[in-house]
């Protein structure tokens, strides 16, 4: 075996990453800066190293002994308890004249490893749901980071999918990585995966949890704090469909035209810069129609009161109707109104 220790960032980069077992981590490297990585034979065992490397430690692991590993901290936020692992017997160390001990914080978030990782992994989740399983409604993976560091909840975006879609899609991320995704969520595409505020505002209002929700058992603990269960199968997991089912009622902000007006303002007075997080305007979600669209453009207008002399006309005795009598008639399931 060899450590490579600094040298060309991308092979960090890579070597954080889930690849295939037959999958040449260098050529990767090479093909994602478009030149080949320069390498060199290691002094003392039969390995090709980075040429480039800050520092190589050349050893051997034992495949016949193990020896205790000293607790640590993991990036799952708590310390990993002594446990028997492979070692390395160090048979050569090289280095570059006044080499530089290169590191990578990998800890509880914020951590640089879980970072890296990300910044891969959401696109391979994407490319395996979109490409491997031809799920083309889904626009967009998240692997959450912070305190999770990317192993137990997965956001999925989604654009205008159909039912089976959406169970297709967070079964697929569950088969992804049997080991990660302990929470998957679906949700539609005016919800930011990355704003968790958003996402737990499609939990709470785009789902029934009785008719959305399933639970998979027999799955495995996978990178966990429960060392003493490590590659059993008695955890599970939690498929959450947060999409829209029908349409909904329009978002209450000012449509887009307004906000960007008030915007403009605000960056014309100089006042700290904006960062609005979704939703920060109005849009339909289906359940609109042309006289509530003309009432708010009369109310936008300063007209308010034509609308408030339509709606005296249209009273109704609360011997006929109880409060909160919806205006518009609800379709029934046969069709009917």
């Amino acid at each position: 075996a060899a450590l490579s220790i600094g040298g060309v960032p991308v092979i960090s980069y890579v070597a954080a990453q889930k690849l295939p077992y037959d999958t040449d981590e260098l050529a990767v490297a090479g093909g994602l800066v478009k030149a080949p990585i320069r390498v060199v034979r290691a002094k003392t065992v039969p390995l090709l190293v980075p040429a480039d490397a800050e520092i190589i430690i050349e050893g051997y692991i034992s495949t016949e002994w193990l020896e205790p590993e000293a607790p640590f901290g993991e990036s799952h936020g708590h310390v990993n308890p002594k446990e028997y692992n492979p070692f390395m017997d160090v048979t050569c160390i090289t280095r570059r004249k006044n080499a530089i001990l290169c590191s990578i914080l990998s800890q509880v978030t914020p951590s640089e490893s879980s970072v890296i990782k990300k910044m891969a992994y959401d696109p391979l989740y994407l490319d395996h749901l979109r490409n491997g399983l031809g799920v083309k409604s889904v626009k967009r993976v998240v692997l959450h980071e912070p305190l999770t560091a990317l192993q137990k909840v997965t956001i999925i975006q989604m654009q205008k999918p159909s039912c089976a879609e959406v169970w297709r899609a967070l079964l697929g991320a569950v088969a992804f990585r049997p080991s990660m995704s302990k929470i998957v969520i679906a949700v539609d595409e005016d919800i930011d995966p990355e704003n968790l505020d958003a996402v737990f505002w499609a939990l709470g209002y785009r789902s029934r949890p009785h008719e959305d929700v399933q639970i998979l058992r027999g799955t495995d603990v996978g990178h966990a704090p429960r060392h003493d269960t490590r590659g059993s199968a008695d955890d599970s997991c939690l498929l959450w469909d947060a999409t829209l089912k029908g349409t909904f009622p329009p978002i209450s902000l000012p449509k887009k035209e307004y906000m960007e007006r008030s915007r403009r303002l605000w960056e014309k007075l100089g006042l700290p810069k904006l960062e609005p997080e979704s939703p920060w305007y109005g849009y339909s979600l289906g359940d609109w129609n042309d006289e509530l669209d003309e009432e708010a453009r009369l109310a936008a207008e300063g007209r308010y009161w034509e609308t408030g002399e339509k709606i005296a006309r249209q009273r109704r005795s609360t011997r006929e109707i109880p409060p909160n009598t919806s205006y518009y008639p609800q379709k029934k399931d046969n069709g009917d109104t």
